[in-house]
């Protein structure tokens, strides 16, 4: 065995892109869409809300996940914002943690007509998607708001650098 005096997974030529974007930090969200067996979701830490009339919900999302696969123009998605106590859901959600079962048996959710939401979320909007695209090495889905709940901001989620953190 050998002792490195570097990280040994560290990518030797870094995408200085990724770098910049691992710096910017934000909340951490839970886009669900679908209904029993057909449910998806994933965890969204790249994503914004645009107000005006109509308010608009925009987010980056890998074009090779379950959601992406599982939404067209037209379907109904729920963005919620993720707490401190939901940073396990938010890893199994991403793909990056086991979810026996599939994610949606970890947690109890209620089911809206925008899809599942979170039964203990607090802050949550009801989106439709108007347009999905290539962007960069994701897929950019473009949403109109037509329900919004703002609850209490309770230990918000956050993540920067590739590790969670309580926000506020």
């Amino acid at each position: 065995m050998t002792i490195h005096d570097t990280h040994p997974f560290a990518d030797p030529d870094p995408d200085p892109v990724r770098r910049l974007r691992g710096r910017t930090g934000g909340a951490v969200s839970l886009w669900t869409t679908g209904a029993g067996p057909a449910r998806a979701g994933l965890t969204v830490s790249s994503f914004l809300v645009a107000g005006g009339e109509p308010a608009r919900v925009l987010g980056l999302v890998d074009p090779d996940s379950d959601l992406a696969d599982s939404v067209d123009v037209g379907d109904a998605l729920v963005v919620q914002l993720l707490a401190w106590g939901h940073r396990d859901l938010a890893d199994q959600f991403a793909g990056t943690a086991p979810a026996p079962g599939g994610p949606f048996r970890q947690a109890a959710f209620t089911e809206t007509a925008w899809g599942p939401r979170l039964s203990d979320v607090t802050t949550w909007a009801g989106v439709r998607l108007v347009a999905a695209e290539p962007a960069g090495w994701s897929r950019l889905l473009t949403c109109l708001v037509e329900h919004v709940e703002v609850g209490d901001d309770v230990e918000p989620l956050g993540h920067r650098r590739g590790r969670y953190s309580r926000l506020g």
